[in-house]
């Protein structure tokens, strides 16, 4: 392998020569060797995004050459298309607060524009990775700004994924509308319901995740870009400063304005522990109706066995015929990570000091993986669970008759103690509530079917229904 030698302000290094990437990249790799993920490449892209957006002002306002400017621009687009991901090898969980990440988009960018230019990578007098690439920038003004753009893309993906979910949920709650069931509470029995009715239940939660996911996005639109290192515009021009806002804008085509006070936006970083907790709050749902459905789903034979999963894959090495209810299993370990990222985006946001926090890139890695997660996961969830979950309607039915808790409607009609009684010997004596009351000759057959008929606590327009 040939190498190319490279130098910074600590010494001299040997570079592969077909990499693009450069001595400041190669340190990262060094010191942060820890095994794990690198930087998430959607954020690659928007700071990518960010440097094309810079070079076009500078050139406008003549502070960079045509030539390099058209050079950077090209090789910007370059990157963002994903011609170079194997260029982008840096730890996500890196000191410097994401300067080692920036570093390596202004190298392969650089080295890039150079090669474009009839150069030979590594020969910065053509183009500079600071001085040309991060010219009017600093990495306390990018990093943010690409932060945000990346999640607000992945917010709008989500919010159009759980509306998805919501409607699914939806048509389940009417496919079943007509399937009386029991319901339960503290795990006991309880009332009778329509499994509808459960489902519609589901679909109002998401209906608010999905809500709340939608609005957040406004929170993010705020950006710090001309700020430079904490927020004053040191080494941007007054005019750059206007400019690269207007230009991001049209670049993304998202309603971003720039703050009235940079340094805000530099310090502090709690506006993504409020889209965090919004991601937590839905997972909390998603967790709660996958914990549901297993239950419900459970069986078949030796649990509730009330509602089929769709079967998606042989369950047991051991266990002939044994299917698990895998895609519940696999969202409920989704919204289990959302949540431990949760708790790591806040514990790096409040450990920021003075004018920069040194914890963006766990924040970053955190929010982006949460947003991935989410999204990915609540579509194979609509799509291979929810989709296609069947009611077992007799087993729905003969769970309801053998309980007691149809003494619950004679409560009106005998009063609470001589329905518990009833419930009780029911009970004992293993028979239904209708058994006993016919033994009891208490009411006629008729008056027995009208009181115990549970279909009376579904009629539309009472609570219960999710209302679409």
């Amino acid at each position: 392998m040939n190498f190319r030698i490279e130098k910074d302000s600590i010494g001299a290094m040997n570079i592969p020569e077909t990499n693009y990437y450069g001595i400041n990249t190669v340190r990262a790799q060094e010191n942060f060797n820890l095994g794990s993920k690198n930087v998430n490449l959607k954020l690659i892209y928007e700071i990518a995004l960010i440097k094309k957006a810079a070079a076009m002002v500078n050139k406008s306002l003549k502070q960079l050459a045509e030539d390099k400017a058209n050079a950077i621009i090209k090789a910007s687009e370059e990157v963002i298309a994903g011609e170079f991901d194997y260029e982008f090898v840096v730890s996500a969980f890196q000191g410097g607060a994401g300067t080692s990440t920036n570093m390596n988009v202004n190298e392969v960018i650089a080295n890039r524009a150079i090669e474009i230019l009839g150069g030979t990578k590594g020969d910065y007098v053509v183009v500079h990775p600071l001085d040309d690439v991060n010219m009017s920038q600093s990495t306390n003004d990018v990093y943010p700004t690409a932060l945000r753009v990346a999640a607000i893309h992945l917010l709008r993906k989500l919010s159009y994924s759980l509306a998805e979910l919501q409607e699914a949920l939806q048509s389940k709650e009417n496919e079943f509308s007509t399937v009386i069931k029991l319901g339960r509470t503290e795990l006991m029995d309880a009332l009778p319901m329509m499994l509808g009715q459960e489902f519609g239940a589901y679909a109002k939660a998401i209906e608010r995740d999905r809500w709340r996911v939608y609005k957040v996005e406004e929170r993010l639109r705020q950006i710090n870009l001309g700020g430079t290192a904490i927020g004053t515009g040191v080494n941007a021009s007054h005019k750059y400063i206007f400019m690269i806002t207007d230009t991001i804008q049209e670049l993304t085509g998202l309603g971003l304005a720039r703050s009235d006070y940079p340094m805000d936006i530099t310090q502090n970083n709690d506006v993504f522990v409020e889209v965090s907790g919004l991601l937590k709050a839905c997972s909390t749902n998603l967790l709660k109706i996958s914990n549901d459905l297993r239950l419900l789903a459970s069986g078949p034979r030796g649990g509730f066995g009330e509602i089929e999963l769709p079967q998606m894959q042989a369950g047991s090495t051991i266990m002939p015929g044994k299917v698990n209810p895998v895609i519940p299993e696999m969202i409920g370990q989704v919204a289990m990570r959302v949540m431990a990222n949760d708790y790591a985006i806040t514990m790096a946001a409040s450990s920021g000091q003075l004018e920069l926090n040194a914890f963006m890139p766990l924040i970053a890695e955190g929010l982006l993986e949460s947003l991935e997660l989410l999204n990915n996961g609540v579509e194979i969830f609509r799509e291979k669970c929810i989709a296609g979950i069947k009611p077992n309607k007799e087993k729905c039915q003969a769970t309801l008759e053998n309980s007691a808790v149809l003494a619950a409607a004679l409560v009106h009609h005998l009063g609470y103690d001589q329905a518990a009684q009833i419930a009780r010997k029911a009970l004992r004596e293993a028979k239904t509530i209708r058994d006993v009351l016919k033994e009891e000759n208490i009411f006629s057959d008729s008056r027995i079917d009208e009181i115990l008929n549970p279909f009376e606590v579904t009629k539309p327009g009472i609570p219960g229904m999710s209302g679409k």
